[in-house]
Order: structure tokens, then sequence, then C-alpha cells
């Protein structure tokens, strides 16, 4: 199983990014997806996730209203919609694979395959 991510950069306080994760070697149908992001020198946090039947599961407040997950099962692809970003949004992001079927874990020790992170910077 490989999760290849994509989508990041740089964008001004009140902006928007979409990022994506192409999953290989498992279908999306079976897995349960989360995004985590890493801001600097802090600890890995849930910003989001989708179970494998479609569930989503929101992270912290300050990520509602403002953070979507969506997936392309043709594409094998989740996405993470970011609205509204602010320069607190900074972090390197990644997306997590968990192939059991159970509910959407909501720490980083849940997930099994991770992509490699990409680089999110909200200037402002």
């Amino acid at each position: 199983v490989q999760l290849q991510a994509s989508g990041g950069g740089l964008v001004q306080t009140g902006g928007s990014l979409r990022l994506g994760c192409e999953i290989s070697g498992r279908s999306l149908r079976r897995s349960n997806m989360g995004w985590f992001r890493q801001p600097p020198g802090k600890e890995r946090e849930f910003v989001g996730g989708i179970s494998s039947s479609g569930l989503p599961t929101a992270g912290a407040d300050s990520m509602k209203g403002r953070f979507t997950i969506s997936r392309d099962h043709g594409k094998n692809t989740v996405y993470l919609q970011m609205n509204y970003l602010r320069p607190d949004d900074t972090a390197v992001y990644y997306c997590a694979l968990d192939p059991r079927f159970r509910p959407t874990e909501v720490v980083a020790s849940g997930y099994d395959y991770w992509g490699q992170g990409t680089q999110v910077t909200v200037s402002s």
C-alpha cells in the first residue's frame, strides 16, 4: 500500500487549498482514511477522517466548518479541502490509511500507512 500526497503550498490568510492523497494497493472502499497535521515543534494532530463507508469524522473545533474531506472512488483518492486558512494552519499535512473495519481512529497510532507529507504555509 502506498499513499501519494499532493497539493500543498503557500497561501495567504483567508485563502483555500485542496490536498489530495492517491492510494495504490488498496481500495478506498476497504480503508478508513485520516488526515493529520504537524505544526513546527508540535505533535501530530488529527484533522479529519472518512470511513470506508463514507462517514466523515471531524477534527478539532478550530477546523470545523473550514475543512472538508471527500473521496473519488474512480481515482482512489481522498481529498482535504481547506478554506479560510489561517497562519496557525501552517503545518506538514499527512494522509494515513487504516485497513481495519472499525470506527475512524483519531490518533496517529491507529494508522498503518502514511503518505510522505505535504507542506502548507499560510502567510499573514
